[in-house]
């Protein structure tokens, strides 16, 4: 009897599961509909992924051939992994490799920080309309095209007549040749990527700590906190989750850097420090034709990034308990 009865629950309780996972399922339906012209809006977001990220996907096969433009990805012949012998033999890969990291590493460094003081910053602004101010002067450069910047740049620190140098000059120093030097180029770089980047960085800061609870702040005023405190304690713990997200997507993207920058910004007289991955990629695919071994470099390169996006992402469940996933 004990056993029919044991039976019975189990069937039973299986009746009941698919019960609830149908009325799940038609929950999830109801609602899908529901918010249908969200999905309709989301759909030009989802063919633009597909079409110019997944779709060509399939062309990573190239480097593993040895690729024949004529026969084509599916006419050439497979050499597995000689182009990436022929990479990693090469010297010139490594001085990109090392210029990639170092310059990324170093607008992550001074970068990172920036958009997280601005934010908190403007938060600290009681005047709207000078707050709405701030925030639009410092959005601005976000929109202007690297092109633009660099065609503002390269004349304002020219040696002979550049503003900068003549102010250097005016006061008793020697001009400085900033586009010329190795030293000086990295300084620029840096700048000009945080010069350009941070008041869009804040805008998702701002967002953020717009989720935190005021009764937070009004329990640390009662509690004697001053302004200070009340950042340290309840606004930056407000905004940890955010900020570690975006420092892992970040890491994520050590291995990666704009093609327009450096191209535009560097010369023949920095290129030990500006030549970057996509630069050489640039090179080899377009310049030289050989479309193997510049896919197989950006293969690389995506590996390298996915490697250290997971790992960033285990170090940071592990030590603050906030990750991606």
């Amino acid at each position: 009897m004990e056993g029919n009865r044991n039976i019975e629950s189990a069937v039973a309780g299986g009746i009941h599961g698919r019960g609830a996972i149908q009325v799940n399922k038609h929950w999830k339906l109801k609602k899908m509909w529901r918010d249908r012209y969200l999905y309709v809006l989301l759909l030009p977001v989802i063919a633009f992924y597909l079409i110019f990220h997944y779709a060509p996907m399939y062309g990573v096969v190239i480097s593993f051939q040895d690729y024949n433009i004529f026969a084509g990805v599916f006419g050439s012949e497979w050499i597995g992994l000689d182009n990436f012998r022929d990479i990693f033999s090469n010297s010139d890969f490594y001085v990109v490799l090392r210029n990639t990291l170092v310059l990324n590493f170093l607008s992550l460094l001074f970068g990172f920080p920036g958009p997280i003081l601005l934010a908190l910053l403007l938060n600290e602004l009681t005047s709207v309309k000078f707050k709405r101010a701030i925030q639009t002067i410092v959005y601005l450069p976000h929109f202007i095209s690297w092109v633009v910047v660099a065609s503002l740049i390269i004349p304002m620190l020219s040696p002979r007549d550049g503003i900068i140098n003549e102010l250097i000059v005016l006061l008793g120093g020697q001009p400085i040749y900033f586009m010329g030097e190795s030293s000086w180029w990295i300084v620029v770089y840096v700048l000009s990527g945080i010069w350009k980047s941070i008041g869009w960085g804040a805008i998702i800061y701002l967002a953020a700590l717009t989720s935190i609870d005021p009764t937070l702040y009004e329990a640390a005023v009662i509690d004697g906190a001053g302004r200070w405190k009340q950042t340290l304690y309840v606004t930056l713990p407000g905004i940890l989750p955010t900020i570690v997200v975006l420092l892992i997507l970040n890491i994520g993207r050590l291995m990666s850097v704009g093609f327009d920058q450096p191209f535009l910004m560097g010369n023949g007289a920095v290129i030990q420090v500006s030549d970057v991955l996509s630069t050489y990629v640039y090179r080899l695919g377009l310049l030289n034709a050989d479309v193997a071994h510049s896919t197989a470099v950006g293969l690389f390169q995506a590996l390298v990034n996915f490697i250290m996006l997971i790992g960033a992402n285990s170090l940071s469940k592990r030590a603050t308990g906030e990750s991606i996933y």
